[in-house]
């Protein structure tokens, strides 16, 4: 592989230093408790995997014959983050919980938050389109561009383990100090109106 190895990280490194909607739902996971954010991490990186798996089977190629498809992909996207912004931002409008039971909060168990985090992954158009105009920039020299594809893919995979963690330890943190219910609505408000704006701007978005 004639790869530029320093490149690729560093390309993929900025990207996981700009926050977008993985980063929104893995912080907001992990203020619900660090088991919560670790499978809100693994959603968006099996998601991650998916897109490595098109790539190796040749997505930039449907991409190019079928354009019409990522624009329904952000489309898509776009709902699905206009969908959580709702759901979190109305359930901080129900009636305040009492000593006895828990807040009222939607999809914060493990297995919610590993979906949400799967799907808005998928329908990020960023990562699609990473893969299938990006990352092949980085491909070269005489070994099968699937397997530098795979490679590369399970770099990015990995780098992004890493980037997480350090989300899900400051989520975490965080959550300490959310402990107070007006707290936590007034985050759950903030963090489901940042969803929406990214939801929004998907798909108010052009070619």
């Amino acid at each position: 592989m004639d790869v530029s190895w320093a490149a690729f990280v560093g390309v993929v490194v900025l990207a996981y230093l700009i926050p977008g909607p993985d980063f929104v739902v893995i912080l907001r996971s992990a203020t619900r408790g660090w088991r919560t954010g670790v499978a809100a991490a693994l959603g968006a990186q099996t998601g991650l995997c998916v897109h490595v798996a098109l790539a190796v089977g040749g997505l930039s190629l449907v991409l190019s014959r079928h354009p019409d498809l990522l624009t329904a992909i952000r489309t898509a996207g776009g709902l699905y983050l206009l969908y959580l912004a709702g759901r979190l931002v109305l359930a901080t409008f129900r009636s305040a919980p009492g000593p006895d039971r828990e807040e009222p909060a939607p999809g914060h168990g493990d297995r919610s938050a590993f979906g949400q985090a799967l799907f808005t992954n998928l329908l990020n158009p960023k990562a699609v389109l990473f893969f299938a105009a990006v990352l092949p920039e980085f491909v070269g020299g005489p070994a099968p561009t699937w397997a530098q594809v795979s490679i590369l893919g399970a770099l990015d995979v990995l780098l992004g383990l890493v980037a997480w963690s350090v989300v899900i330890l400051a989520g975490a943190r965080l959550g300490r100090l959310l402990s107070r219910d007006r707290v936590r609505r007034w985050w759950d408000r903030t963090t489901g109106a940042t969803l929406g704006v990214l939801g929004g701007g998907l798909l108010l978005a052009r070619d």
